[in-house]
């Protein structure tokens, strides 16, 4: 599949009023989404935990995360982010799409909105 991006806005909940925003590509791979530590602090984001990811090469790595609102095509979530290396590519991962109704279509390489959220 081609690379699809998406403006999007990550907002820490006990900051509202700082936020970061970016072109993010869209990662059905991988389960959360991504930004680089640098800026996630900036917005006074904090360290809920850590996790073990498997990365795109196979090596596997652990990375503290922390929750935020996500914003993107118009849509407002909330989920884990993981606070990549400074120069990372922010990736917005599938559980964020998921849970707004909105999937890749792979043929014209655009998301699209699901007609209506699965609760099956």
């Amino acid at each position: 599949m081609g690379l699809t991006k998406v403006t999007t806005k990550l907002t820490s909940f006990a900051t509202p009023e700082r936020s970061y925003e970016a072109i993010f590509l869209v990662d059905t791979g991988a389960t959360d989404s991504l930004a680089p530590a640098d800026e996630l602090e900036k917005i006074g984001l904090a360290k809920e935990g850590r996790m073990v990811y498997k990365l795109a090469d196979g090596t596997v790595k652990e990375y503290p995360y922390g929750l935020v609102r996500i914003e993107f095509m118009g849509e407002v979530t909330a989920g884990r982010v993981i606070f990549g290396e400074p120069e990372s590519e922010p990736l917005l991962g599938v559980t964020a799409l998921e849970s707004v109704g909105i999937m890749v279509d792979p043929v014209h390489k655009t998301l699209k909105r699901l007609p209506a959220i699965p609760l099956k």
